[in-house]
């Protein structure tokens, strides 16, 4: 059975699973609203057909702006895929506060902003599903990701209670959960991750990143967005409240 087309707003979508995500979207059919901050290329997502938009995520005012523009492009709002994220890397008593500050109001607060501001769309229509790009890390913690770890376990909380006052109006809230995966928010944390370990940046990746993992490779943004696909649907109508991890089998230990 087809699934009708929906109206989905992603964001972090100028590369990484953000992008990933919504080429996978866009290839079945659905209306896309790619977001990222200005100055992020969205080129070869206006070319398979996205919607653009450039916005500080960070600003109070951001995630309205967002929604209106994508019910003004495209009528709804069905879909909304939480992504964008940034990291820093640095011990606790070296973690610089204005960082903390917009890491907790990129990764906790904008989602936040986010699902009110497209809530009573979905809600009108019966339908609506909500995709938090979490991570490992929502479950387990790392050394010198005090921030990006605090964020993602709050991300999980939020998905839990969107889920339970969702239920009854046809609105469905996941999280997924991936282990390292081969985008640039990764790629740019090796050299941090190096200097705060003490070792060579060739060894970060399987010393470090891939240390807990039983299969020892990165994740493909590719894998994580089919995952975010499904819970996307209609049949994925069933599941809510879920953590999904894709996690090579960091927590099977």
């Amino acid at each position: 059975m087809t699934q009708a087309a929906h109206t989905a707003v992603v964001t972090g979508a100028a590369s990484g699973i953000g992008h990933a995500v919504a080429e996978a979207l866009l290839a079945r059919g659905d209306r896309v609203l790619a977001v990222d901050r200005p100055g992020a290329s969205l080129d070869a997502l206006i070319a398979a057909g996205a919607a653009a938009h450039a916005v500080d995520l960070s600003e109070s005012t951001a995630a309205a702006d967002v929604i209106e523009t994508a019910v003004a492009r495209f009528g709804s709002v069905d879909i909304l895929v939480n992504n964008a994220g940034i990291q820093h890397v640095a011990a606790i008593a070296d973690f610089p506060l204005e960082r903390w500050d917009t890491m907790m109001s990129l990764m906790l607060d904008t989602p936040f902003r986010l699902i009110q501001a497209a809530w009573p769309h979905m809600q009108a229509t019966g339908w609506g599903r909500i995709v938090n790009i979490a991570s490992i890390h929502a479950h387990v913690a790392s050394p010198g990701k005090s921030a990006y770890v605090t964020a993602k376990h709050g991300l999980i909380g939020l998905t839990r209670t969107a889920a339970l006052e969702g239920g009854d109006v046809g609105i469905t809230a996941n999280a997924v959960c991936p282990a390292y995966v081969r985008t640039p928010l990764v790629e740019n944390q090796i050299a941090d991750q190096a200097r705060l370990n003490g070792m060579p940046e060739e060894a970060v990746i399987e010393q470090i990143m891939l240390s807990q993992a039983a299969v020892k490779r990165l994740i493909e943004p590719s894998e994580v967005a089919g995952v975010v696909a499904y819970l996307a649907s209609d049949a994925a109508s069933a599941v809510t409240g879920a953590a999904w991890d894709i996690d090579l089998g960091w927590t099977a230990r």
